[in-house]
């Protein structure tokens, strides 16, 4: 099993997806159908296997980088940030690259505006096997 990132993104991707409105123009009964759709889906994985972790994302953020001792820089821009292209994301453990895009189409078809699915691109990164998590 091979543990890939499935990354939402708000815009982007290879090719523009047709005019699609955002989420906070939706109706409230098309945005609970969307996220029904993503906890549904999460519990099929869940079912599978094949699930590990999500996340939606919130717009509040900054970048920061180290800038000499005591001195990180914060900003909010310019340039286009991640706050304002990804709008979450999903871990899930699969077999094959191949169940990983599939997993990642299947996603992509959430419903959105009058019911019609997103269309969404989704980033499919595989995750190194090993975690450089902090230890003890």
């Amino acid at each position: 099993m091979v543990k890939y990132l499935l990354l939402k993104h708000y815009r982007g991707g290879p090719t523009p997806v047709e005019d699609y409105p955002p989420m906070d123009q939706w109706a409230p009964d098309e945005v609970d159908a969307h996220i029904q759709y993503m906890r549904d889906f999460a519990n099929k994985l869940q079912q599978s296997g094949e699930f590990v972790d999500e996340r939606a994302l919130t717009a509040e953020g900054a970048f920061v980088r180290h800038d000499g001792e005591g001195r990180p820089p914060v900003t909010d821009g310019p340039f286009a940030e991640t706050k304002d292209l990804i709008a979450g994301w999903m871990i899930i453990d699969v077999a094959s690259w191949d169940r990983a895009v599939e997993l990642a189409g299947e996603l992509s078809a959430a419903p959105g505006h009058r019911g019609r699915p997103v269309r969404e691109w989704l980033e499919v990164r595989p995750l190194f096997s090993e975690s450089f998590n902090a230890t003890e």
